[in-house]
């Protein structure tokens, strides 16, 4: 069994198309379970976050996952006709492996060296074990995943470089102006994203902070913990006109700001222009907002140049993470060929010792005159020669699990004694739990792109 992936992604992936295809953790188990019957994959994990949506899998022994897949997810999200095939990155074997261990150790971020895309890897792995969709394969190759993560974040210095979206977020609000300290920012959300945005914020220097949610105590409890007021959700509207700038970072599948609200709240601020930075995907701003007067919209994917600060520094480490992840993904391959080799080796020698029993004790049927003594002699004589003939061939087995045809041996080995095939299994001590079943720009607005206006 080999890896596969199928990525939409900020790279290749517009937010509009991203959007679509967000899958949030209340709906994951479902759609994962759904994902991997429609397209009949041995086993399954999706990973979806603002920057991508990845689905990593374990094709059937015919092959043509990602295009079984691909073809689900057309059906499922209602995608229009060639938009996956113009916009996902499909990836097999060694590429998909390469691709999953650096965007673990996060160098395939938006931000090289982030700290929530780990966390974010760990909760897809969990969901999908949660669901039954994981297997062997897997359930041996993530734990090895996450602990190259950690060693590219203790053995480099990739993290003292590293933002999140949240933190790009409020140092984009900070450059919009020269200062914050006379301004008004509201906050819609009060997840992890919305949190990190709000903390950034108050070391910038902040005046006011004005805080939103749908759920009313969880708002409160964030203002309480920054210093901030509290909205009601449903005020919202009639408090939009107090704010400079407004970031939005909910789980919400439709728009929670729409073109309209926005018009009344510039048309109240009397030419004072307002800021909108939408960090959330599915978008939260009707995009059609930034085709007013005096406002301006910044989407996920318009966050990018702030993001390339520090960008040679994170480079150099990320460099250095690479050549961690090269000798770990190395290490994985001698893994996982030997486990195996394993199975082959035990099989092997069952299979001989099993014969030579059957042969002795046919013998000593007809050799009634030996005494048990000299009989239990013959046992052991039997017994150490299997041993020591089959030595050999299991240490250069063994010896050759890292030979590029190592395959193509055991296959051998299998149809010349004709051996069983053995279902495929985690290797020792980690067996499957799953079911197949540069310097920074100066602070002028001038620096950014205008929210895409033309």
């Amino acid at each position: 069994m080999t890896l596969s992936l199928l990525s939409l992604n900020y790279k290749t992936t517009p937010v509009e198309l991203r959007e679509k295809l967000a899958i949030s953790a209340a709906h994951l188990p479902e759609i994962i379970q759904e994902a991997r019957q429609g397209a009949d994959l041995e086993e399954l994990m999706i990973l979806s976050t603002c920057n991508r949506v990845e689905y990593y899998l374990v094709d059937n022994p015919e092959g043509n996952g990602t295009a079984r897949l691909a073809e689900w997810l057309n059906h499922r999200f209602l995608v229009e006709p060639g938009e996956l095939d113009h916009s996902a990155l499909f990836l097999d074997n060694q590429s998909a492996l390469t691709h999953l261990f650096r965007v673990a150790c996060a160098l395939e971020s938006m931000v090289v060296g982030e700290p929530q895309i780990l966390g974010q890897l760990k909760d897809a792995f969990r969901l999908a074990c949660e669901a039954g969709t994981v297997g062997a394969e897997l359930t041996g190759l993530m734990p090895k995943v996450f602990r190259t993560a950690k060693r590219v974040r203790t053995e480099t210095g990739i993290s003292r470089f590293a933002v999140s979206v949240s933190h790009v977020a409020a140092d984009l609000a900070a450059r919009i102006f020269d200062t914050l300290e006379d301004k008004t920012v509201l906050v819609i959300g009060a997840g992890e994203m919305a949190e990190l945005a709000l903390s950034n914020l108050r070391r910038k220097g902040i005046n006011r902070l004005l805080i939103t949610n749908r759920t009313f105590a969880n708002g409160v409890a964030l203002a309480e913990k920054f210093e901030g007021e509290a909205v009601r959700y449903e005020s919202m509207p009639e408090h939009l006109a107090q704010a400079d700038i407004v970031i939005s970072s909910t789980g919400a599948r439709g728009y929670v700001i729409d073109q309209e609200m926005v018009r009344q709240a510039v048309k109240t601020r009397r030419g004072n222009p307002m800021f909108f930075i939408d960090i959330a995907v599915p978008r939260n701003i009707d995009p059609k907002v930034n085709d007013l007067a005096d406002a301006y919209l910044y989407d996920i994917d318009d966050l990018q140049e702030a993001a390339d600060s520090n960008r040679k520094e994170r480079e150099r480490e990320a460099h250095a993470a690479q050549e961690i992840i090269t000798e770990e993904i190395a290490r994985y391959g001698q893994w996982k060929s030997a486990g195996q080799v394993t199975p082959l080796v035990t099989a092997l020698r069952e299979h001989f010792t099993t014969t030579g029993k059957a042969e002795l004790e046919k013998t000593l049927s007809r050799l009634r005159h030996l005494n048990d003594q000299d009989a239990e002699q013959i046992r052991k004589l039997v017994h150490s020669m299997v041993n020591k003939l089959l030595h050999l061939p299991s240490t250069r087995l063994k010896v050759m699990s890292d030979e590029p045809n190592a395959g193509l041996y055991s296959d051998i080995i299998r149809q010349m004694f004709d051996l069983s095939p053995l279902a495929e299994a985690a290797p020792e001590g980690e067996s499957g739990t799953g079911k197949k079943s540069g310097p920074a720009p100066d602070k002028k607005i001038v620096n950014f792109p205008p929210g895409r206006k033309s």
